[in-house]
């Protein structure tokens, strides 16, 4: 853990709170959710795409590097960072967005390339390549000093340095080198021998995590995708008063399953309108090059090795006799600057929404997607029909943003040192306090987005007619 080096807060999040609510009359009123047992519950429930969720810790093992910048030289810590998985496991990760501060204690949820600076970078698969073809997945340090020409060895600490500065030159094109010579060595070595590599998948995700229709017969699939051997299926918490029950595609009840297995939700006939939700469970190693993201404004991290972890998802049904039955999930899309929101209207009547006062209608039977844009940095928290989303976008490294002018802040000091809690609004200063040295940062935060005009665009005008 690193107390000597304080990172400057150089983008500011401002937060955006949206009133979602159903504007037509249905068996489900904005804000209260009616469940299958008759009682009520808030609209507070949160959406996640699943994964190994994980407690940031510190940098463990590092180096120093030199940032060449237009204000001058400056030296910043380079190496392995640590997190504890929730549920058990350890993750150890490198950093993107060198600029940006990662905050102790900050809370980590796997996220796919899409939802990062990685999903519009060119050289995401390059960092891919080096994190499978360097420290710790070499951890023959002596080997891997043989590949990059580097007499003498290299030591744990050159290792993780040469790594790190080698991963910002493609994350953020970013003009380091790394202090010590064995591992600058190795830094060009990583940078020159890269290649392209495909994107990992998930450790574990529910392809269709959110579904909706009549009760009496099944509502799904929800499919499995993961490399564990298999998962635990938990049903809904009231399941034994709702008397929905998780079963496979022979109508089953199922308590486990495996990658490809299909899941659905079995609601019986008589069951009032409601939701019910299932979850995963799994024991795995979380695959190199996942992404983690913070939803605080911590640096987005991504995965160098991991130890045997407790990875996590869930589902979400929806059903009612008639009326509208919305599916709705989220995602981010930093190719579009926004946040997806899928609908799918597996009923009978259309149904209308309403975000930052703007209407939107899915006919029975149509699936349409949403796009929210947003700034960069720009946190979002709204809910929908009892799916509460929240987040922030982080879709650029502060060097992209300065390069199509997003922002004119100056750096005064970059690094991916851990410091302390603290929060940012978009009309004041911050100051964190990291360890025992207690440092101060501050910085001016980039101001809130004025949602307005065409606001929500809808995007994904392909619709399916089918109807059940």
């Amino acid at each position: 853990m690193i107390s000597s080096f304080a990172a400057p807060f150089t983008r500011g999040r401002g937060a955006v709170r949206l009133a979602a609510g159903t504007l037509v009359s249905g068996v489900v009123a904005a804000g209260v959710v009616a469940t299958a047992a008759g009682t009520a519950v808030a609209d507070e429930t949160p959406q996640g795409q699943g994964g190994a969720t994980a407690t940031m810790g510190g940098l463990k093992t590092y180096g120093t590097a030199v940032l060449h910048a237009d204000g001058g030289d400056q030296e910043v810590p380079a190496g392995l960072f640590e997190m504890s998985v929730e549920g058990g496991g350890t993750l150890q990760t490198y950093c993107v967005d060198l600029h940006t501060p990662t905050q102790r204690d900050a809370k980590y949820g796997e996220t796919p390339w899409s939802g990062t600076s990685l999903g519009v970078n060119k050289h995401a698969g390059k960092v891919r390549w080096i994190l499978q073809n360097s420290y710790p997945q070499v951890n023959d340090l002596a080997t891997l000093a043989k590949k990059a020409g580097i007499g003498g060895g290299l030591s744990e600490q050159d290792a993780a340095a040469g790594t790190q500065v080698a991963i910002w030159r493609y994350s953020d094109g970013a003009d380091v080198d790394a202090v010590d010579p064995q591992a600058e060595r190795l830094a060009d070595y990583l940078q020159k021998a890269a290649r392209d590599a495909a994107e990992p998948r998930a450790s574990l995700t529910l392809e269709g995590a959110a579904v909706s229709g009549r009760p009496g017969a099944p509502l799904g699939p929800v499919t499995v995708r993961t490399d564990a051997s298999a998962v635990t299926v938990a049903p809904p918490p009231d399941a034994a008063i709702s008397g929905v029950r998780i079963v496979g595609k022979d109508g089953k009840a199922v308590t486990s399953a495996q990658d490809g297995s299909q899941l659905f939700f079995d609601v019986p006939a008589d069951a009032a309108a409601g939701t019910a939700e299932l979850t995963v469970q799994a024991s795995t190693t979380v695959p190199v090059g996942r992404a983690f993201t913070s939803e605080s404004r911590s640096q987005t991290q991504i995965l160098a090795g991991s130890s045997e972890s407790t990875v996590s998802a869930g589902a979400r049904a929806t059903w009612a006799a008639g009326g509208p039955i919305p599916a709705l999930s989220a995602a981010k899309n930093c190719a579009a600057n926004g946040v997806d929101i899928a609908a799918a209207n597996r009923g009978d009547a259309p149904f209308t929404f309403e975000l930052m006062g703007f209407e939107y209608t899915i006919p029975a039977g149509a699936s349409r997607t949403v796009t929210i844009p947003l700034q960069e940095d720009q946190a979002y928290d709204f809910t929908l029909r009892g799916t509460r989303f929240t987040g922030v976008l982080d879709c650029r490294t502060r060097s992209a943003e300065t390069r199509t002018g997003l922002t004119t802040q100056t750096l005064s000091q970059p690094s991916p040192a851990t410091v302390g809690g603290g929060s940012i609004t978009a009309t004041n200063l911050a100051e964190t306090g990291g360890s025992n040295a207690t440092p101060y940062i501050a910085g001016t935060a980039i101001g809130l987005v004025v949602i307005g005009g065409a606001a929500l665009v809808l995007v994904g005008r392909k619709e399916n007619e089918a109807r059940d």
